[in-house]
């Protein structure tokens, strides 16, 4: 089931693009974060939203709002896609899906007439304590990282 607003984030330590095992948690920052999930490393949905959170990293930092990127990928994928892309926030790597599973994100999807389970792009602001302040659930990418930092702000 999706986190809806008023819910806490599981409490979680998965890898991060530097393979060092991450506390959800620790991740939060003054004020909280954002945390999105997306279905993979360089594809072009992916690629656009993680270089428009990156682009507005100063103003959520500003903010004291950490961003985290979530997805399946491995360590070496992200790492790879991190660098590539200048990425300075962190990524977390859920191969075993425990957080895809605890968000609620991972879910039926149908393409092309295919029915599989995959990501379904959600972000979440959370506030200091973990709890959840804003969802959105099936994004388009396009202008979504400006909408997250206006409703931050």
């Amino acid at each position: 089931m999706l986190l809806n607003t008023g819910d806490t984030i599981p409490s979680l330590t998965i890898p991060d693009q530097n393979g060092n095992e991450v506390a959800l948690e620790s991740l939060l920052g003054k004020n909280g974060a954002v945390i999105y999930f997306y279905p993979k490393d360089n594809t072009p949905g992916c690629t656009l939203e993680a270089n428009d959170f990156q682009r507005l990293s100063d103003d959520f930092a500003a903010l004291g709002i950490n961003v985290v990127g979530i997805s399946k990928d491995s360590v070496a994928s992200h790492t790879k896609f991190s660098t590539k892309h200048n990425l300075t926030f962190t990524l977390l790597s859920d191969g075993e899906g425990a957080a895809c599973e605890g968000f609620g994100v991972w879910q039926e999807k149908k393409n092309y007439g295919k029915v599989y389970m995959g990501i379904v792009r959600s972000t979440f602001l959370v506030d200091a304590k973990g709890k959840v302040v804003k969802t959105w659930t099936k994004v388009k990418t396009k202008g979504h990282a400006e909408a997250v930092l206006q409703e931050a702000g």
